[in-house]
């Protein structure tokens, strides 16, 4: 199996804290759903966007959610000086550990 990293960047020009990066993205995460239940066709709407249009909406959406998760990393190392590169090594070992890898 053909193993894919997806990294994403540090954002500059913010201050963000532990609650508000919570809050945005609980917020995407929001937003990733109601571009599934467009997908799915859950949200009511008489006119359906192509199939191809709606899949694109949600990976823009997860994206999001990523870049949010990744940015509390970054909010965490910084305020509590949390090794991040070690934590990431211990999650993938569990990882292993439970046969995904």
């Amino acid at each position: 199996m053909e193993r894919k990293t997806i990294s994403l960047p540090r954002l500059g020009r913010l201050t963000p804290t532990l609650e508000s990066t919570m809050l945005k993205i609980t917020e995407e995460v929001g937003e990733l759903a109601q571009a599934i239940g467009k997908f799915r066709g859950l949200s009511g709407e008489q006119d359906r966007k192509p199939d191809e249009e709606v899949v694109r909406a949600i990976v823009s959406e997860l994206l999001d959610v990523a870049q949010t998760a990744t940015s509390m990393m970054f909010v965490i190392e910084d305020l509590y000086g949390i090794d991040m590169e070690a934590e990431m090594d211990k999650h993938i070992e569990k990882l292993k550990q439970k046969g995904y890898l």
